[in-house]
């Protein structure tokens, strides 16, 4: 039989999912509702009127639901994360370009 616990992905196992599943999926969730709006941010988002941001937000919420079940036995959440540090040096070296007037 195949253990559960030898399969789950780093922030499952963190959380300890198998073990206090409620309580663990929730921090997950939030995890990645969190780091999905941070990448978004960072590398998408516009100057939108509320509503059309509202809307944005609701569908990106949701969309994070089905990410977190298959976060359980799939790197999600480390994905989120090594995108927005690319994103975050990204940012840093545009703001650079543009302090040095090359940009």
């Amino acid at each position: 039989m195949v253990n559960v616990e030898d399969r789950l992905s780093f922030f499952p196992a963190l959380y300890r999912v198998d073990v206090n599943p409620e309580m663990g999926m929730w921090f997950l969730y939030v995890t990645i509702v969190a780091l999905s709006i941070l990448v978004y941010k960072l590398g998408f988002a516009k100057k939108l009127p509320l509503l059309k941001s509202a809307v944005i937000y609701i569908f990106l919420i949701l969309g994070c639901t089905v990410l977190t079940f298959l976060a359980i036995f799939l790197p999600i959440t480390e994905g989120l994360i090594i995108a927005a540090l690319i994103l975050i040096i990204y940012k840093i070296r545009l703001r650079r370009e543009q302090a040095k007037g090359t940009i």
